[in-house]
């Protein structure tokens, strides 16, 4: 396979999976607010945890640190996108179906929204995680590949 297409291809499924840990972060996080969205604080402090951690799993040097945490914004700035304009996923879902027949044309409007939202930031999320994944050591691609082969529950 050529070197480019595997490269986007590590990048897009790397960035999938930042964007779902991500994503179940901000809705699953229990820990400090129930069942709401994590506030703009908690946001910034996970952020911090997950490029310190990332960091040390990687051996990152400062330059690496500052392409991941652009990496970060770039995957923040598109959850933000995403969830610009929109009641809880739940409350949508829920006024989706709450007549005697689904709301098609609702439905429709929400995923042109969400999709919008993708495409439009989608070219800052790849550009940041080609860079950041380009600035790293052959080891360190190796380690990256590996830790999502093993999953995000397993160390």
């Amino acid at each position: 396979m050529k070197t480019w297409i595997r490269r986007t291809l590590i990048g897009l499924a790397a960035t999938g999976v930042l964007l779902g840990g991500l994503a179940a972060i901000s809705h699953g996080h229990h820990g400090h607010h129930g069942h709401g969205r994590m506030s703009d604080a908690d946001i910034v402090q996970l952020r911090g945890r997950l490029i310190d951690k990332a960091g040390s799993k990687l051996d990152l040097d400062a330059a690496q640190t500052a392409r991941l945490a652009t990496l970060a914004d770039a995957l923040q700035a598109q959850r933000s996108a995403l969830l610009a304009g929109g009641a809880d996923p739940r409350t949508e879902l829920r006024a989706l179906i709450a007549g005697t027949s689904f709301d098609r044309s609702k439905a429709q409007t929400l995923v042109d929204g969400k999709t919008a939202a993708v495409r439009d930031k989608a070219p800052a999320v790849v550009t940041a995680m080609a860079d950041f994944y380009d600035s790293l050591q052959p080891a360190q691609q190796q380690k990256l590949r590996d830790m999502l082969a093993r999953g995000r529950h397993r160390s």
